[in-house]
């Protein structure tokens, strides 16, 4: 290549990165995390109850429900949920079927449940029992308007008409919205989105002593406008009786994208020889969070979601574990305050060590009761002023998804971390045997202290492990590369933080990960 050539190549890239809004230094360690590669974690064990895993003894509730409720009515929380997400996967099977030049009747369904095949049992399921989903009205009207009846259909065994109604643009165009657009749950008088739901969720424990019910959903920019259309028509059914409802959306900031590298970690350009640069999984929601300011931030996925008749039980826990993260950080705080104060004498100090090990499960150097007392309060100081996460952690019942271990670090200190399968090496025995004993896994519900004892937010920046990133080989106009995700939301970007394991029951986890999972009981209204 001529010298010419490569000074206007090289000009180009640095215009592109300019563009990317990536920082250059960013770029920089993403790359050297290619090349150097990224260490798995060692896993100590996994944490079960009574080793990492808290039981709230139910004559507690009360206490820290009251606790809760309290803080609440000051104003002090709010909601954050993850929506960007599209519903694409949820349909998964019938988009298969759909995109296929085959017949979708009954015949051909019939005959590929009895070949074994998943998608037509799949789509024999949904077809059997459609008139149970939500969007069941709306579904029917469509096909109306475009000259079918859906129980003709149905009786004549035709289905392609009906599951093109539902995914594609020509109807619902469910495939393409993002899973909190789509209805979930039937009412009497109405059903409700995804959306709604975790609304009325907000309503419920996130309002303070004047009705406002603060609730943030990270979404796309695609579809803001379309879910700005749903709050607008669905805000009077909700604003009453003294509710307000305050949300905001933000989107995941083109900043925190990352760079794409060729097997050699060399940059990756595409066929126009562009740079490429793709979004940095849900960890770079942590840019998200930190920009609310907010204080105590409950954390939910978007699909976790029931219908009212079973949500009185998941409201008891939210505030159970609001109130449990808000009495440890009273007492945080009360320490900090006196340390700050100079107020810090030796039985204080030894208070403070006891609670760090024993609620915090912080680990201490083995020398410490060598250290000055000066040490001793500085090394206290900097371990306790962090941001604090209380995580529900359900008993195992066979859900994918990361769960709560004892994470092994240098010199032999240990911490509670969330853990993705993705992030052990799971050929070391040791390390296979731990992920095969744990107990409970991570279903998303954490409620976050994210401001420091004088009421400042944390700067959620210092509290990464950038190391814990995940590197997946993609393909890229037919050629492989290498992509780059940020520590996980819940993972390493929280890793710095005090982490608090909690048992909380089974029936709070009900995700939505296919369209068929809306028949489960748990989904169904009544």
């Amino acid at each position: 290549m001529a010298k010419e050539e490569l000074i206007k190549k090289a000009e180009e890239g640095i215009r592109q990165i300019i563009d990317s809004k990536v920082p250059e230094e960013e770029i920089i360690s993403q790359i050297e995390l290619f090349e150097n590669g990224i260490p798995f974690l060692k896993l100590k064990r996994p944490c079960t109850p009574g080793d990492g895993i808290n039981i709230i003894p139910e004559n507690e509730f009360a206490r820290l429900t009251d606790l809760f409720s309290n803080e609440a009515q000051r104003g002090r929380t709010m909601k954050f949920v993850p929506a960007s997400g599209a519903a694409s996967r949820m349909f998964k099977p019938l988009l298969t079927l759909s995109n296929s030049n085959d017949d979708i009747n009954k015949a051909t369904l019939v005959a590929g449940v009895a070949k074994g095949s998943f998608d037509h049992e799949f789509a024999m399921k949904f077809i059997h029992s459609i008139d149970r989903f939500a969007f069941y009205d709306e579904l029917k009207s469509v096909l109306s308007n475009q000259g079918f009846n859906i129980d003709n259909l149905i009786a004549d065994g035709t289905y392609r008409e009906i599951i093109n109604a539902m995914l594609t643009e020509q109807g619902m165009n469910y495939a393409n919205l993002p899973k909190g657009l789509i209805k979930f749950h039937k009412y009497p008088h109405h059903s409700r989105t995804s959306f709604e739901e975790h609304i009325v969720e907000a309503i419920a424990y996130c309002s303070d002593q004047d009705g406002n019910a603060r609730i943030h959903f990270t979404v796309s920019p695609d579809h803001q406008q379309a879910i700005e259309d749903l709050f607008e028509q669905i805000r009077p059914l909700y604003e009453k009786e003294g509710v307000s409802l305050n949300i905001s959306l933000s989107f995941q900031e083109s900043a925190t994208n990352t760079i794409a590298v060729d097997i050699n970690n060399e940059a990756f350009r595409a066929e126009n020889d562009n740079l490429v640069f793709r979004p940095g999984g849900h960890g770079a929601l942590i840019e998200n969070l930190n920009n609310l300011k907010g204080d105590i931030i409950f954390l939910k996925n978007i699909d976790n979601v029931v219908p009212d008749r079973l949500k009185p039980e998941t409201y008891r826990f939210k505030r159970v574990l609001g109130g449990y993260l808000l009495s440890l950080q009273q007492q945080i705080f009360d320490y900090l305050e006196k340390i700050a104060g100079n107020k810090a004498d030796d039985r204080l100090l030894s208070e403070a060590v006891t609670f760090s090990k024993e609620k915090l499960f912080i680990s201490f150097p083995d020398n410490f009761e060598t250290y000055k007392k000066s040490g001793k309060i500085d090394f206290l100081f900097s371990i306790l002023n962090r941001p604090i996460r209380v995580c529900g952690m359900v008993r195992n019942q066979g859900e994918p998804g990361g769960g709560p271990f004892w994470v092994e670090h240098a010199a032999d200190s240990c911490s509670l971390q969330i853990v993705e399968t993705s992030q052990v090496d799971a050929s070391l025995p040791e390390q296979q045997s731990a992920l095969k004993n744990a107990t409970h896994f991570n279903p998303v519900d954490i409620v976050c202290g994210v401001r420091d004892f004088r009421g400042k937010p944390f700067d959620l920046h210092n509290f990464i492990d950038y190391n814990a990133a995940f590197i997946s080989v993609k393909s890229k106009d037919g050629e492989e590369l290498k992509a780059l995700e940020l520590p996980g939301l819940w993972n390493g970007a929280m890793a710095y933080w005090h982490t608090i394991f909690v048992e909380v029951p089974v029936i709070t986890f009900n995700p939505v990960k296919t369209i068929n999972d809306l028949l489960r009981d748990e989904h169904l209204s009544g």
